[in-house]
Formats: C-alpha cells, structure tokens, sequence
C-alpha cells in the first residue's frame, strides 16, 4: 500500500528511518549529484521528512547542502549517544549531524540537523560507513580500497587505524553485533573478508574471492544470531552465510532477486524478514527461515536504480495490537522518494 512520495532536488541513493525513540517518524534521505566536466562537482544534500502513515504524509522538515553523499546511519539505539546521523561524502570526509528540536529556525518545522564535526579521512571518496553497537567507532570503506576504524569521543572524530583491505572500491563495510572487535568488508575486486581489530594493523580473519562473481555491495550481521550474515551483490544474488568457522563461512545459501543487490535491511522486530534494494529490478522483501530464503513480496514503482531502503520501527497499532510495518524507498535517476506498507502479513 503506498502511503506517499515525492521528487527530491538531487539523485538519491541512501533513506534511513531514525531509531531512537520519539523519532521513529523522521526519515532522512540523502543525495549525490554528479555534475560532469573538465572539474567534476559532487553535490548532495540530506533532506529530513515527517512521515504519517495514518494521513499519507510525508511533510519535509528540514533540508541540508552537503558533498555529494554516499551514505548515511543514524546512531544504533543502545548506544547512550544520539540521535546522531553520520554521513560518508565524496570529499572524503565523515561528518556528524545531530538532531535537534528547534522553535527559532522558521525554515525547520520543529526538528533540524546540526553538523557537530567533521574529519577528513582521506583524499579518495568516503563510500559506506557503519557504527559499532556502543557508537565508540564507525568503520569507513574508501575509493582506493582502504578502510579507516573512527572513533567518537565527545562528537569528535579521530582516524583509529587505516589500513588497504581490497585492490578494489569498498561499497561495504558492517561491524559484528556480537563481536564487535570484528568487521567485515565487501570490495568491487568481489572479496568479502573479514578483519580483528584487536590487531593493530587489523589482521584478517578470512578473505573470500571465489563465492561472488561480481563485486560486493552491501553487509548486514544478524542482529539476533552470531552466526548468521548476509551478503548482496553486483550479480544479483543475496546470500547468507554461517561463520560458525572464523577461518572462513562454514556455507553459503543464496536466492537470485533479479538484479545488483545494492543494500540490505533487516526487520527490526520481524526476525529472519529482510528488505532489498535490488538496483534494476526494483525492491524485494525476503524471508530467511533457517537456511532457506524465500522471495515474499516485490515492489516495483521506481523507474530508475533502486539503492535506498529502510524499514521504519514503527509504534503499536491500537486496533490490532500490532506493530506497523513501513519502508521508504529511493530511486537515483528519477529523483523519487516512496514510502509504503508492505502487503504481506508476514511482516507485521
């Protein structure tokens, strides 16, 4: 069921639904916009929204200018910091912005992002990011195919660790929600590997080359099992995977979805349902039941590259006690923003 949508200034590629509490009703979206010529201009901005599924609305809140972004994650939830928005910019940089409630703004309807700081990570571009479950850290994947460990002490950022993790782009970088010494990595050179902070330079604790036939774009950990992850990839498989061996994934299933999966969310109170942004092929929900993977539901109206999705928290329903079930999609080309409800019972 659609419940909104609108066209953005820029070509979006990342929405994430706040999860911190009182919030779980804005949604941010951010955009990158390639401006070609002798000096190419990487513009972006991120555009926070109010959405009401009851009423259908999706009401812009505030609106910020940016580097062109590639990605952007709120603060996890159980860390005692937040709500903070961390973007990854074409200009190489990691910046912070917090959310604030504002009555003296009169272009900001209540809520606003202010950018607490800013740091430089390296001359190639800033491609993905991922805080680790205390928020103490966030792991950045570069152009160049190195990867930085950040730490967060005080809304300042401080270059950890650097070290080159692929020959190639790293579109993916996720830390372990359970062991959070570990994290993992997914590269254009289509390598998924796996890296102990506690080595300083981090050490390996597995590389895969052999498995995805195109490039890695996108990592989630399990936030219910340690042993199970997924990956997505250029060749349009998702798979999952059981790391019951840190030498390397014991095996791995996988479910074609019809196009590069770009990224990957998991259900935040639905175990084992998973939301894809499947590139040319639109947006998939999936169902993960033991080591079987079952396509449940697809959404196909975006015209254009489908890269951003998020599911929302969502609050209890009063009628049916349950809780909603609603995602925001984007498509790049187009400019399009959606929100909608799942029509699968199995998500709610």
């Amino acid at each position: 069921m659609d419940v909104a949508h609108c066209y953005l200034d820029g070509n979006p590629d990342a929405v994430e639904f706040c999860p911190h509490d009182s919030f779980h009703h804005v949604l941010a979206a951010s955009t990158y916009t390639l401006q070609e010529g002798a000096q190419p201009n990487r513009s972006g901005s991120i555009s926070l929204f109010s959405v009401d599924a009851n009423v259908g609305n999706l009401e812009l809140l505030h609106r910020t200018d940016t580097a062109g972004i590639f990605d952007i994650k709120w603060s996890p939830i159980r860390a005692h910091v937040g709500p903070l928005l961390c973007q990854a910019d074409a200009d190489g940089y990691l910046r912070l912005h917090s959310l604030e409630c504002c009555t003296d703004e009169p272009e900001a309807r209540g809520i606003m992002l202010k950018e607490v700081t800013g740091q430089k990570v390296s001359s190639s571009m800033s491609l993905c990011l991922d805080w680790n479950p205390s928020a103490t850290s966030i792991s950045v994947g570069l152009s160049d195919g190195s990867i930085s460990i950040i730490t967060v002490r005080e809304a300042e950022l401080q270059i950890q660790q650097a070290w080159e993790a692929h020959a190639f782009e790293i579109w993916a970088t996720s830390f372990d929600t359970h062991q959070p010494q570990l994290v993992y990595t997914g590269s254009d050179d289509c390598g998924f590997s796996c890296w102990d902070l506690r080595e300083s330079p981090s050490k390996s604790t597995f590389q895969n080359k052999k498995i995805h036939k195109m490039g890695v774009c996108c990592i989630a950990k399990s936030p219910i099992d340690p042993n199970s992850l997924l990956t997505g990839s250029y060749d349009e498989y998702l798979r999952l995977w059981d790391l019951r061996s840190m030498s390397k994934p014991v095996n791995q299933n996988s479910i074609c979805l019809g196009g590069g999966v770009w990224r990957i969310k998991h259900h935040p109170f639905v175990p084992g349902m998973i939301l894809a942004a499947c590139m040319h092929n639109g947006f998939a929900v999936v169902r993960i039941r033991g080591e079987e993977a079952e396509l449940v539901e697809t959404y196909s109206k975006h015209d254009s590259l489908a890269y951003g999705a998020d599911w929302e928290r969502g609050d209890l329903c009063k009628e049916s006690g349950r809780k909603s079930s609603m995602v925001a999609t984007c498509s790049f080309y187009d400019r399009l923003l959606r929100v909608w409800m799942p029509e699968s019972e199995l998500v709610t």
